[in-house]
């Protein structure tokens, strides 16, 4: 099987922040979990170099677009990869090879009567002197009062066209705009309605998406799909590959999830494969995002499938809800946020993977307290996983000189692992990450309980053929937990790899024979309580 996943793309315009990492989290559980089944898995992603956010963002310090998205491509970068995210490939979107791709698949959408010119009004600051990328207009949303930017309303999740905000003003200079004629490119999206009504049904029948997904989605059908502008003006971006329409951008909403192909045939191209065999019908393919990126992958993102003749529409949509900070709503212009490059510096990246896996916002806003996720570290991975691992090998290595004894594993122990095997991949299967890492560790709180009744430091003295047997099933269990928990948490799970001596793993029941233990090291360290308070006066302290 083909397994094609797509994270979405950060825009480079600022860190990250754990409100990225836990809607992306998912895509890498899933490549790591597919690879270990043996499945052929192209997992793809990359920064956003050519959105309005950058080019704000670059006219605020003074420099040029490039040296912000040079700046935070490579954090990004390197906070993925100390997050232990493996991308097949993750690129970027100012790359020649992207430019090539989208304007191809611009030019076929036109070429197939999907794209059009239209004259429209469009916002134009006169301070600036230019006309207006909609995220450069700010205003009221027409449909629920709140905030809102000019392509998207955060708070109702309406997509929007900067001239229906109210009270409307230039992010770049506060000043109201004005509305001028300009002539643009648009896409017929109104003309795929009942192809995405129908295919969202299916979707629906196979239960293959978020909940969120589904009702959103349906919420746009409700209200009829629109044709959109597929051409702005913008600072940077994707040239229109058509004379006399050079200076004009492809808009990002189309050039951005083109990039999920774009990356894919550049991993193609530098690999000598065929990205073919991820973009064809029988590919299973998952969309990995947050709730805000609902709509372009859910109905944009298919529609230019169909409109270029491509049948690889996204089998599952990972939507995740939103994430609060201490209860509070995360805001990067207030700075009310943990920065995922200063979060790295201090805490085990399991520790992070972990929390954000286990407190996931999948079918409802969660929320990330510094006392839970410390918490949760010492409790959990610290006080129940690490414990059990040490405990167990610590005895074995005093015991048995380092030999694992050749004793019966409990056939109970055994049914139970296999059903953790069974339960894990039908609630990976359905996106349903939290429960899955939640029966792993009900594994974890089993093997200590064992552990706990069967009295190994008792049976060692008094009877030595149950003392192996009760060690032996301890050691299968904690090889199977590694492999379990190999995709959610594969730092630690590495170790214990290591520790016991185990080859690469894969997806299955692990028999484990005549094993010499290395070096026993703890799993994670201890938190000390104190730094609760640390962090919060932390937080508060740099927030306003």
């Amino acid at each position: 099987m083909s397994v094609f996943i797509g994270g979405a793309w950060p825009y480079a315009n600022g860190s990250l922040h754990l409100g990225h990492i836990v809607s992306l989290l998912p895509g890498d559980i899933l490549a790591r979990y597919f690879r270990l089944k043996g499945e052929e898995v192209l997992y793809v992603s990359g920064s956003d170099c050519n959105g309005t956010p950058i080019a704000i963002k670059a006219k605020q310090e003074g420099v040029t677009v490039k040296e912000i998205a040079d700046r935070y491509h490579q954090e990004f970068l390197e906070s993925f990869c100390r997050l232990g995210f493996t991308f097949d490939k993750y690129t970027r979107t100012d790359t020649e090879h992207h430019h090539a791709v989208v304007q191809e698949i611009f030019l076929k959408l036109l070429n197939q009567g999907k794209i059009y010119k239209k004259e429209v009004e469009q916002c134009f600051c006169n301070t600036c002197s230019q006309f207006l990328p909609d995220r450069f207009v700010e205003g009221i949303c027409p449909n629920c009062n709140s905030e809102a930017r000019g392509d998207q309303c955060d708070h109702c999740s309406s997509i929007l066209d900067p001239l229906d905000l109210f009270k409307k003003t230039c992010k770049v200079c506060g000043d109201t705009p004005v509305t001028k004629t300009t002539e643009h490119f648009y896409f017929e999206l109104s003309s795929f309605q009942k192809e995405i009504e129908d295919y969202v049904a299916e979707a629906k029948d196979k239960n293959s998406w978020r909940n969120n997904a589904i009702q959103l989605t349906e919420r746009y059908i409700r209200e009829g799909l629109h044709d959109r502008a597929a051409s702005r003006d913008l600072p940077n971006g994707v040239p229109v590959p058509v004379r006399g329409y050079e200076d004009k951008k492809i808009y990002v909403w189309i050039e951005a999830v083109s990039g999920y192909y774009s990356a894919s045939s550049q991993w193609a191209k530098e690999n000598k494969k065929d990205e073919q065999s991820f973009w064809n019908d029988k590919t299973v393919s998952y969309y990995v995002h947050g709730k805000d990126n609902i709509p372009f992958h859910s109905i944009i993102w298919p529609s230019i499938l169909l409109g270029i003749k491509n049948k690889s529409l996204p089998s599952h949509i990972v939507s995740n809800e939103y994430l609060t900070l201490e209860h509070k709503k995360l805001s990067t212009s207030r700075n009310w946020a943990v920065w995922v490059k200063d979060l790295l510096n201090t805490y085990d990246p399991d520790s992070i993977r972990y929390f954000l896996t286990i407190n996931a916002p999948e079918n409802r806003d969660a929320d990330f307290s510094w006392r839970e996720f410390i918490y949760s570290h010492n409790s959990e991975l610290l006080g129940a996983y690490g414990n059990f691992v040490n405990r167990t090998l610590k005895f074995i290595e005093k015991s048995y000189d380092a030999q694992i004894p050749k004793g019966q594993v409990d056939e109970s122990i055994r049914a139970k692992v296999k059903n953790t095997y069974d339960t894990t991949e039908a609630l990976i299967a359905k996106t349903q990450y939290k429960t899955s890492l939640e029966e792993i560790f009900e594994l974890v709180r089993y093997g200590n309980k064992y552990f706990d009744t069967q009295k190994p430091w008792v049976q060692v003295k008094e009877d030595q053929s149950s003392c192996k047997d009760t060690l032996a099933s301890c050691a299968y269990i904690i090889a199977n937990l590694a492999q379990l928990l190999s995709p959610f948490l594969p730092f630690s799970s590495e170790k214990v790899k290591q520790m016991l001596n185990l080859n690469d793993l894969s997806w299955g029941e692990i028999n484990i024979d005549n094993i010499r233990l290395n070096e026993i090291q703890p799993l994670f360290e201890r938190i000390e309580k104190e730094r609760i308070d640390k962090e919060l006066d932390h937080l508060y302290g740099k927030s306003i």
